[in-house]
């Protein structure tokens, strides 16, 4: 009996197997989930998608015109035809048109399935498949074409006649799917069509009871319907069942890791009288801010119970999260065990490993001669440390002297032994898997798991926290620090020389008054994609600046008679330190860098910062970047350089980033411009989304209502054992992500 989780060569040929595994598509359910596109209906193509320049397409109509046309350049003639489907006019164009001239006569039905190119916003095929389409009502006899259109509709035809079913073009609506030359529509429609003749009738993961309260059909009738709709309505009925299948998909894994590690054991790690928490605290020479006191407080109750800690903590930037997660650091270490912080760059751990041990003082020299009472030791790990001083750290990790160890993904090898791991904070979760969490979470000590801590400076939607971080509790900063600079931002258009000459004028003010400046570029050197090189060598307005040109220019140039550094992640990690250590110092006045810079680097007196060619980044991460100004007692300053068209989507980006201060709001603008499969990407662990109908930015109700059920279904049955009809939608919506529920043996 055919399932959804066979191979599709137990049905179809091995060419048309061959065709769906280019488009990564390897089991009947990938086939079915794998939706139209668009959908041909009386001949009328929905244009609610544009066609893209370059994709395959299909086109069903009537030819309106024909016409041989002398070519100008050589001897020999064309064949234009005009194709209309009831709602535009395709023109197709054929070479050498002798041999088909008299098939492709106006009035005459037609399929043509080719690449698509446009002249001044005309669709135009080159010489494309075609087939000329019988009445229904004539004798069909030998189908006229070419030999890949006669193929798909002779193929049609077959499946009609031995399935018993209506044949493509009778059908009030026909499906386009997205395809290639490699396997195009006809193809898919053909091979979709063959299996739902043989698949049986679906169970299905909603009881009757759930679906009929939310008004869905069956995920049977859905499969079937988003291929064979007789109606504009069976489109609509189809796609949302499918939308709340992948949402309570997502939700059910997320569910399950929530109300699993709920049932973990963990260190019970409560408040410690006169620990290094309660001494930290005493030496601040300010008061929390009430959002941190609030937050310490909730990630505190956490720590207080006996099932491991997961939660996340988002904020705006400079809202304090590095503090509080040191406070909660230190809890831990006062109750005997390890902390680990996870930084994604070997910038950010060092920055995290200078500003900790700034703030501690003494309490962090555990070992030293000046070490204060009861004071821990802070070690640093990276991949790039030298034989003699990683051999060392490791030694210090495994014997329990480092009661805090921080990081990068060099804390994730096997060589890497913990004394007993209590807890783990993870900075910027959106550049570490779902996979390098787990490999910490089974570090600890006797079996029990380390508690976790996810932080972001990237404020999250709620749709977005709900999909992306929906195993973990959310706590969030929004209220700055008291003392905390304003930053103004305006945008400045590059090809005005005189505004850019003002730029640097500017800077050398800043310079003058004895502040600091960032200039941070996209790119390192010449080392972009071949391509993109080529087209900048074609249009300059496309050309970005790299770090080095930068460098020289303003060492050659206005700036000259400053000290200016530059600082870019193919550095050596001692010579990324040193600029850093330097800037910090305020020996360095200019520091020309890439986005290392981008989060937790805290140089309060570093006021200005030029982001040159700022469209090439995205809402956030310019958030995110002019964060690192402003942190001191003076106001920060962030000009955005551009060569970007006033009227653009990339100008509108840069006008909302200078228009708006709140992270929140700017996270909200680039979820809209960014693909949602980005987002996602923490779901992944290297395979493409097979997420089609779910929409995070419109439908937060349904993934909310699908958040609530996975919870109670979950909560009641973590294995799924009794809802194997929902395991199977998890594993075969989720497949990429290697999430398997089912019994395989």
């Amino acid at each position: 009996m055919l399932s959804l989780q066979d191979s599709p060569d137990v049905l179809l040929d091995k060419k048309t197997t061959e065709g769906l595994a280019s488009l990564n598509i390897t089991t009947i359910g990938e086939l079915l989930r794998h939706p139209p596109r668009r959908y041909v209906r009386q001949g009328h193509l929905d244009q609610r998608e544009r066609l893209e320049a370059g994709e395959w397409t299909t086109v069903v109509g009537t030819i309106a015109s024909s016409q041989l046309i002398s070519m100008k350049r050589k001897h020999g003639q064309f064949l234009k035809v005009v194709v209309d489907d009831g709602h535009q006019r395709i023109e197709a164009t054929f070479f050498n048109p002798r041999a088909i001239r008299r098939a492709l006569q106006p009035g005459a039905r037609v399929m043509m399935a080719g690449k698509v190119k446009y002249f001044r916003e005309q669709v135009q095929l080159s010489h494309p498949q075609w087939a000329v389409i019988p009445d229904g009502d004539a004798d069909t006899g030998k189908v006229i074409g070419s030999a890949m259109a006669t193929e798909m509709y002779t193929a049609d035809n077959e499946l009609s006649e031995q399935d018993q079913e209506a044949p493509a073009f009778d059908r009030p609506i026909i499906p386009m799917y997205p395809a290639s030359s490699d396997i195009q529509t006809w193809t898919i429609w053909n091979a979709v069509r063959r299996v739902l003749v043989r698949l049986p009738p679906q169970p299905d993961a909603l009881d009757e009871r759930s679906r009929l309260s939310r008004g869905l059909i069956t995920a049977d009738e859905a499969l079937r319907k988003i291929h064979l709709p007789d109606t504009e309505d069976d489109i609509v009925a189809a796609r949302e069942r499918l939308k709340f299948d992948e949402a309570l998909a997502i939700q059910t894994v997320l569910a399950r890791r929530r109300i699993g590690g709920h049932r973990e054991r963990a260190a019970s790690c409560p408040p410690v009288a006169d620990g290094l928490e309660a001494k930290l605290l005493r030496r601040l020479p300010f008061e929390l801010t009430a959002g941190q006191q609030e937050v310490v407080a909730e990630i505190g109750e956490d720590l207080a119970g006996e099932s491991p800690m997961s939660r996340l903590l988002q904020g705006e930037v400079g809202s304090g999260k590095t503090l509080v997660s040191l406070l909660t650091m230190l809890r831990v270490v006062d109750n005997g065990h390890q902390c680990v912080l996870m930084a994604p760059t070997e910038v950010l751990a060092a920055q995290h490993y200078r500003t900790i041990r700034s703030m501690l003082g003494d309490l962090a020299e555990a070992g030293e001669l000046t070490a204060a009472e009861g004071a821990t030791k802070i070690a640093l790990l990276t991949g790039s440390m030298r034989t003699k001083g990683k051999r060392q750290t490791l030694l210090d990790v495994v014997t329990g002297e480092a009661g805090i160890i921080i990081g990068t993904h060099a804390l994730l090898e096997e060589n890497v032994t913990f004394f007993d791991l209590g807890m783990v904070v993870v900075d910027e979760q959106h550049r570490f898997g779902v996979e390098q969490r787990d490999i910490l979470r089974g570090r600890g000590k006797d079996g029990a798991q380390p508690h976790f801590l996810v932080m972001t400076a990237t404020p999250i939607p709620r749709t977005v926290a709900m999909t992306a971080f929906g195993d973990l509790d959310t706590s969030t900063l929004r209220e700055l620090p008291r003392g905390r600079q304003p930053i103004s931002t305006t945008v400045v258009p590059m090809g005005n020389g005189k505004w850019v000459d003002r730029v640097w004028a500017r800077a050398a003010e800043e310079i003058g008054s004895g502040r600091q400046v960032y200039v941070v570029c996209s790119r390192i050197g010449d080392d972009g994609p071949e391509d993109e090189l080529r087209k900048a060598d074609d249009d300059p307005a496309l050309r970005t600046t790299s770090v080095s040109e930068m460098f020289e220019e303003l060492s050659n140039g206005p700036l000259g008679g400053h000290s200016i550094e530059m600082l870019h992640g193919r550095m050596p990690a001692d010579e990324k330190n040193l600029v850093m250590d330097r800037f910090g110092a305020g020996d360095v006045d200019i520091v020309v860098s890439t986005t290392v810079i981008e989060v937790g680097v805290d140089v309060p007196n570093a006021t200005m910062m030029v982001i040159v060619d700022a469209d090439r980044f995205g809402v956030s991460q310019l958030h995110q970047l002019r964060g690192r100004v402003g942190r001191g007692g003076h106001a920060g300053l962030c000009l955005l350089m551009t060569k970007a068209n006033p009227v653009s989507q990339s100008m509108e980006r840069l006008t909302a980033v200078a228009g708006s201060g709140d992270g929140f709001e700017l996270a909200r603008i680039d979820l809209q411009q960014r693909r949602e499969g980005d987002v996602l990407g923490s779901l992944q662990s290297g395979g493409k989304s097979s997420l089609h109908f779910l929409s995070l930015l419109d439908d937060a109700d349904v993934i909310a209502d699908a958040r609530e059920l996975a919870e109670e279904i979950v909560s009641a049955d973590l294995s799924l054992a009794d809802h194997r009809p929902l395991a199977e939608l998890v594993d075969g919506i989720l497949a990429p992500q290697k999430v398997a529920y089912l019994d395989k043996s």
